[in-house]
């Protein structure tokens, strides 16, 4: 089949590579997210799909907007068969949807219809589930609701951060949304709706979103800091100051603390929660580079009685 792929992070490229490598499938062009500015001199740098596509040699469009003009009459010109999509990034007005014959195929990262939304993944980490998965589905103009192609499932290790996680299911996904092409081309696949019940939605988690309520029970706060690892990265404050937060170990036998005080020792830096304490990892306290919690403590000073917040 004729195929244009959108997308626009890292996390698509596995599945872009291995429909570039589909001796059954051609790759007519990609879809992606303009330019953005990056780094510290905040130049333009193109997506990573679009710098894969373009070592390719394959055609890359950046529309503002999917629903502009110009981007859908080229789309139309390309005339592709099937648009599979891995996290590009913009939504799809009906006028583009309705350009390819098989339309447009979308690898969300859960087992729909749980976890609707931008970030399934965080949402699965944080909530604690111990099976997600990936689903490959139609689109349709309702958010995440087409009807379903085919699934994996992934086991969500105790210690996962949503990075770890999204990166294994980034691989396997690979594997099949490119099974899905390939059903749907000869026709060995049809898509099935979404049950009416289990629907649940993952919004987007943004900064304010990430700061640790040390409150909360160690187990709510090791989960929120590794759903937030690696992006936005969860954090605290400390003297006034934002600390970033890597991911934590609930420590059961220490000895209590109040929430938010911190202990500190030799190895160990050990903060209270509302249950028992929990010991820091790596810290990046603001306008600093990445440190383990112990030397935080140590440059810091960090005595009896101080306390994040």
């Amino acid at each position: 089949m004729r195929l244009v792929f959108a997308g626009t992070p890292e996390t698509a490229l596995p599945a872009l590579r291995a429909l570039l490598g589909s001796p059954r499938h051609e790759v007519a062009a990609v879809v992606t997210r303009p330019d953005a500015q990056s780094g510290r001199g905040r130049r333009l740098h193109p997506s990573p799909v679009a710098e894969v596509a373009e070592e390719a040699g394959v055609e890359v469009l950046r529309p503002e907007k999917a629903g502009d003009p110009e981007f859908l009459d080229r789309l139309r010109a390309i005339a592709p068969d099937c648009c599979p999509v891995v996290a590009y990034g913009a939504l799809l007005p009906q006028a583009a949807l309705d350009i390819p014959r098989f339309g447009w195929v979308n690898l969300h990262f859960s087992l729909l219809p749980a976890w609707r939304g931008a970030a399934p993944v965080q949402h699965a980490v944080l909530n604690g589930d111990e099976i997600t998965g990936a689903s490959t589905f139609q689109i349709v103009k309702a958010l995440d609701a087409g009807p379903v192609y085919g699934v994996l499932t992934e086991e969500v290790r105790p210690d996962d951060t949503s990075g770890e996680l999204l990166a294994r299911l980034a691989v396997s996904g690979a594997e099949l949304l490119a099974a899905t092409v390939d059903g749907i081309e000869d026709g060995t696949l049809t898509a099935r709706p979404q049950p009416a019940e289990g629907v649940s939605v993952a919004p987007k988690i943004n900064v304010e979103d990430a700061r640790v309520d040390w409150k909360a029970p160690a187990f709510r706060v090791d989960r929120l800091v590794r759903a937030c690892t690696p992006a936005p990265g969860a954090w605290t404050e400390f003297r006034g100051q934002r600390v970033k937060l890597g991911p934590v170990r609930p420590a059961p036998d220490a000895a209590d603390l109040p929430p938010g005080h911190i202990a500190a020792s030799k190895n160990t830096v050990l903060v209270g929660t509302a249950t028992h304490p929990v010991a820091l990892g790596d810290v990046q306290p603001q306008g600093k580079r990445l440190m383990s919690a112990g030397e935080w403590a140590r440059g810091a000073r960090i005595t009896s009685g101080d306390v994040v917040t």
